[in-house]
């Protein structure tokens, strides 16, 4: 228990000159130091508590072991005889059996309030819910009450203290075990096969807040990132609106449709609108809404678009993903098609 305090304060030092100049819209790391929602704040708060425990204790200790040191160390004078012994003391050994208990029930105590705090809270009828799904190796989120599946990039609104807005995320996984954890916005929560699991966050303020999954869940656990856009209320029924919408039918990419809806895409792939309904990839309905692909491993852009397209390994090694290896105008194409889904 001694060591834990240097190496907590030393990450504490190293996370916060890490991330000590965020800019207004986005964190741009992953800083538990640094929380945003009431369950984060509640963690944080009790990770300090249990922090300032625990280096009381090293610094008693320490200072214990110093002063036995010092004082009893050997001396000339003492002729090499052995120091006086004493056995047994009762009240030396009520203390160091009475206050650990009290410490581990006042650890308890004050674990279990956040627990239940944070587990039990009650769900408003503003709020918003979210199913999360975790696949090897990307994110689906399902929006029951609005009638919206996308991937990889979770719009949640600004929750006012006026006016709570929070989201309750459901968490499952179509596969092995995965774990979300935005580090800002709420704790490490596993998402386990036939085991529903759930959170709930209350962000403050907009911005965009980075996250990991935090249980090794195969080849490309690295790169199944998250990244959460906080939104104030304006923008976020904005999102919403446009992400109701069915995928645009624009006439001059009608060739790069039929390339999608006649290869291995539809298989995996779905488009709102048409024919294509796969569930083992992310919907594409409205693809280039988003910042990045590839569960955040590349920007949207159109040469990572390609690429991913093409050769995912290049992007993701280990990808489930398969090579199209499409000739250069069907390739062209197909891309001119994605890039329509706005």
């Amino acid at each position: 228990m001694g060591a834990f305090p240097i190496i907590a304060i030393l990450f504490w030092f190293t996370a916060t000159a890490a991330g000590a100049a965020p800019s207004a819209s986005s964190t741009g790391l992953t800083n538990i130091f640094a929380p945003e929602t009431t369950p984060a704040r509640s963690i944080f708060d009790l990770s300090m508590f249990v922090l300032a425990i625990t280096a009381i204790i090293f610094v008693v200790v320490g200072s214990l072991l110093v002063y036995s040191i010092v004082k009893f160390r050997g001396r000339a004078a003492d002729g090499g005889r052995e120091p006086a012994q004493v056995y047994g003391s009762t009240q030396i050994e009520l203390a160091w059996t009475v206050i650990p208990i009290l410490i581990v029930v006042v650890l308890f105590i004050a674990t279990a309030q956040v627990i239940h705090a944070v587990q039990d809270a009650p769900k408003p009828p503003s709020a918003v819910e979210v199913t999360v799904i975790g696949h090897q190796f990307w994110w689906e989120y399902r929006y029951p009450g609005l009638g919206i599946v996308t991937a990889n990039e979770l719009h949640i609104p600004v929750s006012d203290p006026a006016r709570p807005r929070p989201t309750f995320l459901k968490l499952l996984s179509a596969d092995t075990d995965h774990s979300f954890w935005i580090p800002q916005l709420g704790g490490k929560t596993d998402l386990i096969p036939n085991h529903p699991n759930s959170m709930w966050m209350d962000p403050r303020r907009p911005g965009v807040f980075l996250g990991q999954c935090a249980q090794y869940c195969g080849t490309q656990h690295a790169k199944m990132l998250l990244r959460v856009s906080v939104d104030s209320p304006e923008d976020f029924d904005a999102w919403v609106r446009a992400q109701q919408q069915p995928a645009t039918q624009d006439e001059q990419v009608t060739a790069g449709r039929r390339i999608f809806e006649t290869t291995a895409c539809i298989n995996c792939h779905a488009i709102s609108g048409t024919a294509a309904n796969g569930r083992f990839g992310p919907d594409l309905t409205h693809l280039m809404s988003r910042d990045t692909i590839a569960s955040g491993a590349a920007e949207n852009t159109t040469e990572n678009l390609r690429l991913w397209i093409q050769e995912p390994d290049a992007i993701k090694p280990g990808s489930l993903m398969p090579a199209m290896r499409l000739n250069e105008a069907d390739l062209d194409a197909l891309v001119r098609y994605m890039e329509s889904l706005r």
